[in-house]
Formats: C-alpha cells, sequence, structure tokens
C-alpha cells in the first residue's frame, strides 16, 4: 500500500468523524461547535488508539481562512481603537512573560525529585520552555536547542491549550457571555470576485511568511494582509459562513490528533501538575484581566481571552463566534506571540541560565 493511500485511509475517516461531532455539537448548542466538537472527538478516538490523522495542507488552509476573517475586523476605527491600547498590551506580554517564569519555576520546584534523572540543568530548560506562553511547535523546537525532554515540552503545552480551549468557551456560555462586540467586521457581503482577489493577496502573504520562516505563516500572513487592506478602506469580501466553519473543523483536528496513547503515557505526574497550573494561571489572568478592564472600559470577557495562556486561533475564533471583542482579543494574542518568540530564547539564556549553549 502507497503512503499516499495510506493516510487517506486514516484521513479521509477522521474528517468524517470531525465532522459528525460538529454537527452533534451544533444540535447540542455547544459553544464554537465547530472547532470544539472535532477537537474532543478526533482527541477521544486518538487516546483510544484509533488511527486518525490531520493533513496538514487542511490545517493550514484553516489558519488561512481564520488569519483572513479576523483581519477584516480592523478598519481604521477600530486600529485607533488598538493603538490607544498599546499600554495595555505591553502590560499583557509583560504578564505572559512573568507567568511563564512563574509557571516554569513551580514545575521545576515539584518535579525536583519525580525527574531527578534529568539533572539539574536539563530539568531547568524543560520546565522554563515548558511553562512558557507561547506557541507549541515553536517551543519545542527551541527547547531542543538546549537539550531540553521535548515530549514533556510539547505534552505541556498541547495540554494546556487543550485545556484553555475548552474551559473558557463552555465557561463563557454558561455565564451568558456573548454579543459584547459592537465593531463588526468590515465586510458583510460575500463578493466572489472580492474573495478571490482576498485569497490571492493573502495567499501571498502566507507564502512570503513561510518562505521567511515566520511563526504559524499561514495565520499571521493572511492576518497580516487582511488588516492592511481593512486598514486603508478596501473591502473586498467577507468570508462565507461554510467556509469559516470549516477552517475551525480543520484546526479542531489539528489539535486532537496530538493526544494519542503515547501522549497519555507521558509521565502522568507531569501532566497533572500541568493541569492543575493551567486552571491556576486562567483564574491569574481574570484577575489581571479585570484589572485592566478597570482602566480600559473593555469588557472583561473580551480581556480575559486577550491575555489567557491558550493560542491565537482557539482564543479569537471563540472571540468571533461569541462576538466579544475580535480585534482586541487578536491584537493583545498576535503582540504576545510576537513577544514571546523574540524574548524567550534571550531571557533563557541571560537570566534563567546564564552561559547556556545550544546543544545542536
Amino acid at each position: 500500500m502507497s503512503p499516499g493511500v495510506k493516510a487517506a485511509r486514516r484521513i479521509l475517516p477522521t474528517l468524517a468523524l470531525a465532522l459528525a461531532a460538529a454537527l452533534l455539537c451544533v444540535w447540542w448548542q455547544t459553544p464554537i461547535p465547530w472547532m470544539i466538537g472535532p477537537l474532543v472527538a478526533t482527541a477521544l478516538v486518538s487516546v483510544l488508539g484509533a488511527p486518525t490523522q490531520s493533513w496538514d495542507p487542511l490545517r493550514n488552509l484553516g489558519q488561512w481562512v481564520i488569519g483572513t476573517a479576523l483581519g477584516l475586523y480592523f478598519t481604521p476605527a477600530v486600529g485607533a481603537l488598538v493603538a490607544s491600547l498599546w499600554w495595555a498590551i505591553a502590560l499583557g506580554i509583560l504578564w505572559a512573560m512573568l507567568l511563564g517564569l512563574g509557571f516554569g519555576a513551580w514545575l521545576q520546584r515539584v518535579h525536583a525529585q519525580p525527574l531527578a534523572e534529568l539533572g539539574p540543568e536539563r530539568l531547568r530548560t524543560t520546565t522554563y520552555f515548558a511553562g512558557a506562553i507561547g506557541a507549541a511547535s515553536e517551543m519545542t523546537l527551541i527547547s531542543e536547542r538546549y537539550g531540553a525532554r521535548t515530549d514533556l515540552v510539547a505534552s505541556a503545552h498541547s495540554l494546556r491549550l487543550l485545556l484553555v480551549t475548552l474551559t473558557i468557551p463552555f465557561a463563557f456560555q454558561f455565564l451568558g457571555l456573548k454579543g459584547f462586540d459592537v465593531l463588526p467586521p468590515s465586510a458583510s457581503v460575500v463578493d466572489p470576485a472580492g474573495l478571490l482577489l482576498l485569497a490571492l493577496f493573502t495567499l501571498a502573504g502566507a507564502l512570503t511568511m513561510d518562505r521567511l520562516g515566520r511563526a504559524n505563516p499561514w495565520f499571521m500572513g493572511a492576518l497580516v494582509v487582511t488588516m492592511a487592506l481593512t486598514l486603508s478602506g478596501l473591502q473586498l469580501s467577507a468570508i462565507p459562513p461554510w467556509l469559516s466553519n470549516a477552517a475551525q473543523l480543520f484546526i479542531g483536528i489539528s489539535l486532537g490528533v496530538r493526544f494519542n496513547r503515547a501522549f497519555v503515557r507521558t509521565a502522568p505526574y507531569w501532566l497533572g501538575t500541568v493541569a492543575l497550573a493551567t486552571y491556576v494561571m486562567m483564574l491569574l489572568c481574570v484577575g489581571f484581566a479585570w484589572a485592566v478592564a478597570h482602566f480600559t472600559g473593555l469588557h472583561l470577557a473580551t480581556l480575559v481571552l486577550g491575555t489567557s495562556p491558550g493560542g491565537i486561533a482557539e482564543m479569537a475564533i471563540t472571540a468571533k463566534v461569541l462576538q466579544l471583542g475580535v480585534p482586541v482579543v487578536t491584537a493583545f494574542q498576535v503582540c504576545r506571540l510576537v513577544a514571546v518568540l523574540m524574548l524567550v530564547e534571550p531571557v533563557f539564556r541571560w537570566w534563567v541560565a546564564p552561559g547556556a549553549v545550544r546543544t545542536i
């Protein structure tokens, strides 16, 4: 059997399962059903040992569509609003760095004995990069350069992202927090010719970001290009709802397939402490968001999404579906990602582990 056929026999059933789960969640009226349904379903069957698989081109397509959809919110008025919040965004970056340092230090302390075989230096490296509030793939790659135990780093980020993605939307739905976004996307009508042009422009942006080796190129490239077009007052087309739903489904699958049997066997005590710390961080972020909301006048729910230890796409999708300040959430999350990617390695080499050198 050729590799392509073998992959198709795993990808197609995974897509069918994800679609069924999404439709079931729509029927159950769960929050963000098109992402949560596929995420939970694929994670569960993957943990049970089913041969699930995500297809990278579909994941990239999902990020491309979501990045484009979010960029449509950045009208000139929204751009002025976000620019006026520069100090709050800067505080959010500082908060994320301190939160990650605290998370990593706590992991190092509680695992000093359980993971003593790693040695103090490797344990410190592992826990530092596992605690950083950044993208899972980038943190894992950087940690590998310094000799960290990458399976623990990757599992920490995957579990943190899963818990945040599941907990916050359900909490918001339970509390009735939705519909506070008074600034809709710039374009509300789907124009086929305009959509084609928008696709071509954003594709160029995504491919450029990918060629430059930037993080999340399909998301960031599409977002930056669409933001530039929308801020200039150019309105090409809205994104069809079915395309946005499909994008959420593809992203949900790409998250769910990370959780396989090997993941569950990865140091259960490690996963337990990561889960506990994740919920503590979410509570701390609510307190931080409340303080920022007091000075900015923004809704607390918007700032919780903007400062939570989740991923850009997942938190922005939550804001979009629940109508909770999409541009503000996106700006907070994007700026944090860029800052963490720029600072996490220098902070490690100059402060956490002075004199640390790359091993690969």
